[in-house]
């Protein structure tokens, strides 16, 4: 119901017009060239996407050398919530999205490991295929409610707040986050305060201090684990970044709040 494989064309090598009954999503790893969707003419290069409803006609033509990663899927097979909520709107109509390279970067992470869960023989990596895809569906659903008059960097540093808001806890350093981009950290840090008005390790900071504080006020979990949960690689740094944001240490601010409720 789900597979990746990979397709390759030479310079000029052209896919006559065809169709079928599968939703499939075509990801240009290198090369250009140019896509016939019913009538319509878009261009290819690394990076595009081509999102192809089921009986659509279309062809893909060569201008070089051109490799393309091909994702597939029989959407019959996927739970009714994922057709509904990602499925219909993202492949609403047949297209070829252009990403920037935050957007990119999410995507080709996302079909490396479903790529690494196909090669898999086991019944829990087919689980684990269908979970993946709802990841890219969902990328592409988020991307897709952004508005589009919006120039790069507002893209940019709107997709970077994000990141940081729904990945704080796996989120090691910026120069991380900045490379799996393609970007240098100082043009992140620049494009994103210049939005916000901090730099994106405070706002990291203050999305996890914020569940910190959370937890803290509604549980009695051991601060350690608190901490490990919530992405700090030390508890001495967890402290005193605490501390230092706060005003108070995670044992102060959880028995003040204790005895605020009672």
């Amino acid at each position: 119901m789900i597979r990746l494989y990979e397709n390759k064309h030479q310079e000029k090598n052209e896919v006559a017009r065809h169709q079928h009954n599968t939703h499939q999503l075509l990801y240009v790893l290198d090369g250009e060239g140019n896509c016939v969707l019913d009538t319509e003419s878009q261009k290819l290069h690394p990076d595009s996407i081509v999102l192809i409803s089921p009986h659509t006609n279309h062809s893909i033509q060569a201008h070089s050398k051109m490799t393309v990663l091909v994702l597939e899927f029989d959407f019959r097979k996927l739970a009714e919530d994922v057709v509904h909520h990602l499925v219909e709107p993202v492949f609403a109509g047949s297209r070829v999205l252009n990403l920037s390279l935050f957007e990119s970067s999410e995507i080709r992470q996302l079909l490396r490991k479903m790529l690494f869960e196909q090669s898999q023989a086991h019944p829990i990596h087919t689980m684990g295929l269908k979970l993946l895809l709802s990841q890219v569906l969902y990328q592409l659903a988020v991307m897709q409610r952004e508005d589009t008059t919006q120039d790069t960097n507002t893209r940019r540093a709107k997709w970077l707040k994000h990141h940081l808001e729904t990945r704080y806890f796996e989120i090691a350093s910026m120069e991380e986050v900045a490379a799996r981009a393609g970007v240098s950290s100082r043009y992140m840090n620049q494009i994103f305060k210049e939005m916000y008005d901090m730099t994106p390790y405070q706002f990291l900071t203050e999305v996890r201090l914020m569940r910190v504080k959370k937890m803290l006020r509604e549980s009695d979990r051991e601060i350690v684990s608190i901490c490990f949960e919530v992405g700090f690689e030390a508890v001495s740094t967890f402290y005193r970044v605490f501390k230092k944001y706060v005003g108070v240490t995670p044992n102060v601010y959880r028995r003040t709040t204790d005895e605020f409720r009672n």
